[in-house]
């Protein structure tokens, strides 16, 4: 009895390994997946929020190629607004970052700032025989004033998920999209070719700046109208086009506004030659919605075909009515104001109230970045940009409905067709990293977030 039960447990034994084998085997080779490659969805971990932590310069790939002419411009016109404001306000009124130590900021006061202000100022005027010396002492200037960090996204699961075991999502990469200033043709009164009309901002529209009720609402904003001492929500986009009231600034075809509205920012060619350029002057507060996912949804068109110009080209071949429902299934309108004042060269006015520079200014999410932060980015290729990475610098001048996280970048590329055939298709994973001032960046840990060492 004893021999049989030890052969027994013998075989028993071989046959676990064996088992356990098979198992590790079938892992390894996909069959069956690891417990922790297990898949979960978006829904089941929290919003993202910032991690970061100090690199040099010598790590940022591409920095010694740059030539960082343009963006030291760009940043001089943002330094205008900061010089015009109180030097002990905060300089991202907006900023929640969403990390455990409430004293970490990126945006800092306003005085943190001026001090690299004050001598970009002077050294754009400087005068250099040789352009590979100016290169080299305004890299040295972005060098001695401010320290790299590199950003990246967080995401913690959910306690009560399925994912409540798993660990953080931590991402580098992030998505960044590109936009434009686009010509389209108006005319100043209502024609059956321009039917939509270019209308600037109500009187009744109240903008409510969240943050300023509770903090855990930084960086939210609420738009509506006042009846009745309260505030309620005000029209949507098909309620506001099938009631517009109010002089119009011009009349565009529907399509054009649609794709006005969602840049931003336009010129308007009249018929007797006249230009008028538009910029953003308040939004009706309801949220973006991206057509482009509702076509995906109804099968319209699969999502990998989904571009600028695939959408316009579908709006322009249905029928008006289709046309009309699926632009109304984004609810967002915005109103516009004449840009009288911004040189033709340049952009139209961003978020911060400096004008755009083409391939230098930078869309980004206002909870976690400053307007006008230098920020290095390192995107893969985008059509019509070249074959090679985009490696430059930028500056953070401008914000957007759909421009949401932490790594999250809209690049502007400028006025008319070529800049809208590289902002149109573009959606490319990228990197970010900010160049905060080393007077606020010696007031911040060098690393925070669930990042690994």
């Amino acid at each position: 009895m004893t021999a049989s039960k030890g052969t027994l447990l013998r075989l028993f034994l071989a046959g676990a390994v064996l088992v356990a084998a098979i198992a590790t085997a079938l892992v390894f080779t996909g069959v069956i997946p690891p417990y922790y490659a297990r898949e979960f969805s978006d829904d089941e971990f929290a919003p993202p929020a910032p991690a970061y932590r100090f690199i040099d310069f010598d790590d940022i790939i591409g920095w010694r190629q740059d030539d960082p002419s343009l963006a030291l411009e760009a940043f001089v016109r943002s330094c205008a607004v900061f010089e015009a404001r109180d030097a002990n306000a905060p300089a991202n009124p907006m900023e929640s970052l969403g990390l455990s130590d409430p004293a970490v900021t990126f945006s800092g006061a306003v005085e943190d700032w001026l001090r690299p202000c004050a001598e970009a100022r002077a050294l754009i005027v400087s005068a250099y025989a040789d352009p590979a010396n100016r290169r080299g002492a305004l890299r040295s200037f972005f060098e001695f004033h401010f320290q790299p960090v590199e950003i990246f996204s967080v995401r913690q699961p959910l306690p009560e998920g399925r994912a409540h075991r798993a660990g953080p999502r931590i991402e580098r990469e992030g998505t960044f999209t590109g936009y434009f200033e686009p010509v389209y043709q108006a005319s100043r009164n209502r024609s059956d070719a321009h039917t939509a009309p270019v209308l600037p901002r109500p009187d009744d529209l109240v903008e409510v700046d969240l943050g300023l009720f509770r903090d855990e609402l930084k960086g939210e904003r609420i738009a509506g109208r006042v009846e009745s001492g309260r505030l309620q929500p005000y029209e949507a986009r098909g309620d506001i086009s099938a009631g517009a009231k109010g002089e119009a600034l011009a009349w565009l075809d529907p399509n054009d506004l649609f794709f006005l509205q969602i840049q931003g920012s336009g010129r308007l060619v009249f018929e007797d030659g006249g230009v008028m350029r538009v910029g953003y002057a308040g939004q009706n507060g309801h949220p973006y919605t991206a057509i482009g996912r509702v076509m995906v949804e109804r099968g319209v068109m699969p999502l990998e075909e989904i571009t600028m110009q695939s959408i316009r080209e579908w709006l322009v071949s249905a029928e008006p009515g289709a046309a009309a429902d699926l632009r109304d299934e984004n609810a967002s309108y915005v109103f516009f104001r004449e840009l009288e004042t911004v040189a033709p060269e340049l952009g139209p006015l961003g978020a911060q109230g400096a004008p755009l520079t083409p391939g230098r200014s930078l869309a980004v999410d206002r909870r976690y970045h400053t307007l006008g932060a230098p920020v290095w980015v390192d995107i893969e290729p985008v059509s019509g940009a070249g074959d090679k990475p985009i490696r430059r610098l930028l500056i953070a001048q401008d914000t957007g409905g759909a421009i949401r996280g932490p790594v999250r970048g809209d690049v502007f590329w400028g006025a008319g067709d070529d800049a809208a055939a590289i902002a149109g298709p573009m959606n490319a994973k990228g990197a970010m990293v900010v160049l905060l001032p080393r007077r606020l960046a010696e007031r911040l840990p060098e690393k925070a977030g669930d990042l690994p060492s």
